[in-house]
């Protein structure tokens, strides 16, 4: 009879020891399909606006506390390390243009015709006049490779449904935020917002994407609106009027000589 009892009590733990190794199990496969997923996603949205090269036009509008200024550019790319950017309005500072090469930041002024090399305390300073920063416009991060994600929420929210990932910064990652939090519209994942927190977990900035047309043959948020935490009145909104992706572009065009010319 004692026999039997352990026997049963013997059975019922290899049971339950059998189940607690499957809900591991489950628990692990799930949780490397949602890092695979979230992986995947966070590339799309990374390569929304980028490919090998890159013609745009746009208009920048900037409202601070002491002015605001409306400004119509163009700029060209190839890859991630090189860069240009040119005022075309107001004619008053037309020719002002910004070039990007690696990790170097030059910016030409047509009054004076001078160039300048930014300096590294430079570089938190604010690029042509708007919240985004000379830093913004030399690392081009990719939240795919520079962040560990994790879906937060999944669902139904403001009548769409959407995925919610917060993101923290790898060890290695080459960046100043302490986290972001990304929203993302299903099916199509398109951006709905970016947040970025300090390294105290403070709101610093928001992001939202707004304005959903077809760019460069692709549907994409057509305006970037950033928001200051500590100054909520003021923003900077950029809007693509134009984006070609993946066209021939010379490496010459990324020159200092080339930056003058107007």
């Amino acid at each position: 009879m004692h026999r039997f009892c352990n026997f049963g009590l013997l059975l019922k733990a290899h049971i339950i020891l059998l189940v607690f190794i499957l809900i591991i199990s489950n628990s692990v496969f799930a949780a490397n399909d949602n890092s695979d997923r979230a992986k995947i996603i966070l590339r799309q949205i990374d390569d929304l606006w980028r490919g090998e090269s890159s013609y745009g036009r746009f208009t920048m509008r900037v409202k601070t506390q002491h002015y605001t200024r409306t400004l119509q550019m163009e700029g060209w790319s190839k890859g991630t390390e090189k860069t240009l950017m040119r005022i075309l309005k107001p004619l008053k500072e037309k020719g002002t243009a910004t070039l990007k090469s690696n990790d170097t930041i030059y910016s030409y002024l047509p009054k004076t015709d001078r160039t300048i090399r930014l300096t590294s305390g430079m570089m938190m300073g604010s690029w042509m006049g708007s919240h985004f920063t000379n830093d913004d416009l030399v690392k081009e991060s990719r939240m795919e490779e520079d962040y560990v994600p994790r879906i937060s929420f999944e669902g139904k929210r403001d009548g769409k449904q959407v995925i919610l990932f917060e993101l923290k910064p790898k060890p290695d990652a080459a960046v100043v935020w302490g986290k972001m939090e990304l929203m993302v519209t299903l099916p199509d994942y398109l951006p709905v917002y970016e947040k970025f927190y300090d390294e105290d977990q403070n709101l610093a900035r928001t992001i939202v994407f707004e304005k959903i047309k077809t760019l460069s043959g692709k549907l994409r948020p057509s305006v970037m609106r950033l928001t200051p935490a500590d100054k909520p009145d003021e923003y900077t909104v950029f809007i693509y009027e134009k984006l070609q992706l993946n066209i021939p572009v010379k490496d010459s065009l990324f020159s200092l000589s080339n930056l003058k010319r107007y």
